[in-house]
C-alpha cells in the first residue's frame, strides 16, 4: 500500500503568495485573474534551476 502524501502546504504557500501578490500591486479584479494565469509561470521561471 503505498503511502498518501499531503501537498497542501506547497498550496497554501502558492494562494499565500498570489494574495501578497495581488494585494501589494493592488490589481483590479481581471487583473487579478490574469495574475492567476500568469504568475505560476513566472515563479516557475525564477526557481527552477535551467534557466
Amino acid at each position: 500500500m503505498k503511502p498518501y502524501h499531503h501537498h497542501s502546504f506547497a498550496g497554501g504557500i502558492w494562494i499565500i503568495g498570489w494574495l501578497f501578490t495581488i494585494g501589494y500591486l493592488k490589481l483590479s479584479f481581471w487583473y487579478s485573474v490574469l495574475a492567476l494565469l500568469i504568475w505560476p509561470y513566472y515563479l516557475g521561471a525564477a526557481l527552477s534551476i535551467v534557466q
